[in-house]
């Protein structure tokens, strides 16, 4: 796994320079949002287990069968099973947020997933949906921009809400790694 640092120390490695330039830059920014960063790999892992959830509870709205006997959410061992996985996912997810690099996700959750699931019968397009779910509940959560209308008495703010452009590059970054669990699962 890299974080920014190490990935612009082995950059600099293989030309055989020290760090400067374009490079320095870039960890300075990565230094810099540092903050921000935290705050939105905090607002995910502080609403991870609602967001696993409500995700795989919205796939299987979208697929009654996958719960009817026979289903790939029946019995409830599978069901457990989803959920863990689902989580799993968003987990790497936040890491590779936090450390502002996918190779932990790539290499420790996508590699081989696709292979996996489908010799396990999973039906990719409804794991796929649910890992969708969790990414437009992630925006909202980094944008600091939950749904009232939704979440009631039990809504949770992180912080004053922010000037959207201020979030952006975040909200790309973390909707980058979302993509890349979905395309891994195409």
């Amino acid at each position: 796994m890299l974080d920014a640092f190490s990935r612009a120390v082995v950059a600099a490695d293989s030309k055989g320079a020290p760090i400067g330039g374009e490079e320095l830059n870039q960890l300075r920014k990565f230094i810099a949002e540092g903050n921000r960063r935290l705050d939105a790999v905090n607002a995910i892992a502080s609403n991870a287990s609602c967001m696993v959830s409500d995700a795989v509870a919205g796939m299987i709205c979208e697929n009654q069968g996958l719960v009817q006997p026979g289903g790939n959410c029946y019995p409830n061992r599978r069901m457990a099973a989803c959920l863990r996985d689902a989580e799993i996912i968003l987990r790497y997810i936040t890491y590779a947020l936090l450390a502002g690099d996918p190779s932990v996700l790539d290499e420790r959750c996508l590699n081989g997933l696709k292979e996996t699931y489908t010799a396990l019968g999973v039906p990719l397009q409804s794991a796929a949906r649910a890992v969708a779910i969790m990414k437009a509940q992630a925006i909202a959560h980094i944008q600091d921009n939950p749904s009232e209308k939704f979440a009631g008495a039990r809504l949770r703010k992180m912080n004053p809400p922010l000037v959207e452009d201020r979030c952006a590059s975040l909200v790309a970054e973390a909707s980058s790694y979302f993509d890349r669990v979905i395309g891994a699962l195409s």
